[in-house]
């Protein structure tokens, strides 16, 4: 059997409510050349079998299952397992353009040798099931990402983005355990650490499903994965200026889920504490956001999704 230029593998934990739409959104790729690759991460709704009642429809579907391990180990037995010279990965609650293979294809072909690429995100917001229209998008930085970029405010946002030359991850290594708050980062710090390049395509490819209850709703969970990762690089960058940044992050994201009052303001004032410089380096940003995170407390926690998406 001819192997697939693209494998795509999708990590799935009781993902039920969401996960036909997320296949449905790779089927529908311009770019057909692919695998799917589902990977069960031992949920215990009927995710499996909505896994395998979609594969039984289509070749290029695989699926897989494991005792819960987490989504570092879900990955990377997909990627044990994928055949493709190039890896993509998305969540079983986002959702992928129809062009996204399709312009990634055309990026690694104009930039041969380079090792990963990511694009623009549309944050959107879940009401009722259904996703809301975007408010909101992700900015793409014209040049190669930076070690510093990574871990203060990481453009690439979430795993879904990330097409990744299938050579250049047998040589960085898998996702490592233990960090299911920052495995993402820690893996992209990982890559730009040792020599490789990481550039973005600018234009939104990926729609990213906004959930109070999604794992990246846990926003002090989110932080202290964050230190443990900073931990390795204190001696290459200005940590107080990068964690700055990624409380300005925090502080955007508290307001964006209608997380509880207050919440965004104490975000707010520690990175104002850590690196006030930082925190406001890109002023029409920092300053906003400073200024929604202050306001917070007095505007309804119903409300405020929908004015800080």
């Amino acid at each position: 059997m001819t192997a697939p230029f693209f494998s795509i593998v999708m990590p799935a934990y009781n993902a039920s409510a969401t996960i036909e739409a997320a296949i449905a959104s790779v089927l529908n790729q311009s770019c057909d050349d692919f695998e799917l690759i589902i990977v069960d991460d031992g949920s215990n709704d009927d995710t499996l079998l909505r896994a395998i009642y979609q594969a039984g429809f289509d070749r290029r579907l695989r699926v897989v299952s494991q005792r819960n391990a987490g989504v570092s180990e879900a990955r990377n037995l997909g990627v044990s397992i994928a055949r493709g010279e190039l890896l993509a990965f998305l969540d079983a609650d986002d959702l992928w353009h129809a062009q996204k293979l399709e312009t990634h294809l055309a990026f690694h072909t104009t930039c041969p040798g380079l090792a990963a690429s990511f694009a623009g995100i549309a944050f959107r917001e879940e009401k009722n099931g259904s996703l809301t229209p975007a408010k909101t998008w992700s900015s793409v930085p014209e040049n190669p990402l930076t070690l510093t970029q990574i871990l203060a405010e990481n453009p690439v946002c979430t795993t879904s983005n990330l097409v990744v030359n299938a050579q250049t991850m047998q040589e960085v290594g898998l996702f490592r355990k233990g960090l299911d708050h920052a495995e993402d980062q820690e893996w992209l710090a990982r890559l730009i650490d040792s020599g490789h390049e990481l550039r973005g395509i600018d234009c939104i490819l990926v729609d990213y499903r906004m959930s109070e209850n999604g794992l990246s709703a846990d926003l002090n969970a989110m932080l202290a994965g964050w230190r443990q990762l900073a931990t390795h690089y204190a001696d290459r960058i200005d940590c107080s200026a990068a964690e700055a940044i990624y409380c300005r992050y925090l502080t955007r994201r508290a307001l964006r889920t209608g997380a509880p009052a207050g919440m965004a303001l104490r975000f707010a004032l520690q990175g104002m504490r850590l690196n006030a410089a930082a925190y406001l380096n890109d002023l029409r940003r920092g300053g906003l956001t400073l200024a929604g995170a202050a306001l917070s407390p007095a505007i309804p926690r119903a409300i405020r999704p929908r004015l800080f998406a």
